[in-house]
């Protein structure tokens, strides 16, 4: 039996179509835990329904409300093997289950996943799915690049053998964001494989205003930190330029005495455009592209600099 996790706050919208794929999926045998933080909204109205045609599926308080409490949680309470987490804001491929499975067997990973497919369906969405999977939008890491196959630091979503949590620990509470970046960190500094197979698909839809993004890229650059005072075997440039770019956009007075200090936003500008551009997109993205950039930039790295002084229960 596999274990299915799902962590909810508000998502009438989206449960549905979670439940129904989970109901869907192979293997039979499978248990789904709906940990909600409270919604308002009829989304355990609607569990509630399911749960009573289904009794594989449970629906968990988390007063916590955050998705750590939740995973924490349902991992103690559940029973199968491997564990499998899923986002209601994110499709699966009919057979994301049997994929990881697969996985799993072939390569005795201690955690499997696939690598994160952005999707949209507004122009916005498009866009930040775009951003979001370029070099320049997020650095090097192996969690976007599509059809990379091997061992990895991080994977999106993520299923992990039941083992793993007794050799390792659980999910960091004190982390609201970033929780998954660290367990898997700390699960390969402590020798565990970590494994990305493009096989398993899932497409994630990301945030549909300017607001909400700026909001989800300040808390990741806020615990991420944290993350790396734990794990320093994993600092890597890429966590760091945006903090650097920061300070330096603050530093830009200094430009009414040297015109030199100008030459970084010159080429930053060229690179904004550059990957705005370069696309065969519409001209509506290449121009939404152009201000998603600095957007994460500027509130990733501002997230980091005061992450560096929050202190942590």
């Amino acid at each position: 039996m596999i274990t299915v996790i799902c962590p909810t706050y508000n998502e009438s919208i989206f449960i549905e179509q979670i439940i129904r794929f989970f109901l869907n999926a192979k293997p039979e045998d499978k248990e789904l835990f709906i940990v909600d933080g409270g919604s308002g909204d009829g989304t355990r109205e609607i569990i509630k329904e399911w749960q009573s045609k289904h009794n594989n599926i449970k629906l968990i308080d988390n007063p916590d409300k955050y998705v750590p409490f939740a995973l924490n949680k349902a991992i103690k309470m559940s029973s199968g093997d491997p564990v499998i987490r899923l986002d209601a804001h994110t499709e699966f491929a009919d057979d994301y289950f049997e994929k990881i499975i697969e996985t799993f067997i072939i390569t005795g990973a201690d955690a499997v996943g696939g690598p994160m497919r952005a999707v949209g369906k507004s122009n916005f969405q498009k866009a930040v799915a775009y951003a979001t999977g370029t070099v320049f939008g997020v650095g090097d890491s192996k969690i976007h690049a599509e059809n990379y196959t091997g061992e990895s630091d991080h994977v999106y979503l993520g299923a992990w053998k039941r083992r793993l949590f007794e050799k390792i620990g659980f999910f960091d509470e004190r982390l609201l964001r970033n929780q998954d970046d660290e367990f898997h960190y700390r699960a390969k500094s402590m020798g565990k494989k970590v494994f990305m197979n493009p096989d398993i698909k899932s497409f994630y839809y990301p945030r549909d205003s300017i607001k909400k993004l700026v909001s989800q890229y300040y808390q990741y650059g806020l615990f991420k930190p944290l993350v790396l005072k734990k794990i320093k075997s994993e600092i890597k440039l890429r966590h760091l330029i945006p903090s650097v770019f920061c300070i330096y956009v603050i530093g830009l007075p200094v430009s009414y005495f040297s015109v030199l200090y100008l030459l970084p936003l010159l080429v930053y500008m060229f690179l904004n455009l550059y990957f705005s551009v370069r696309i065969g997109h519409k001209l509506i993205i290449s121009i939404l592209s152009l201000i998603i950039y600095p957007a994460i930039h500027i509130s990733y790295g501002w997230g980091f600099i005061t992450g560096l002084f929050k202190k942590y229960n």
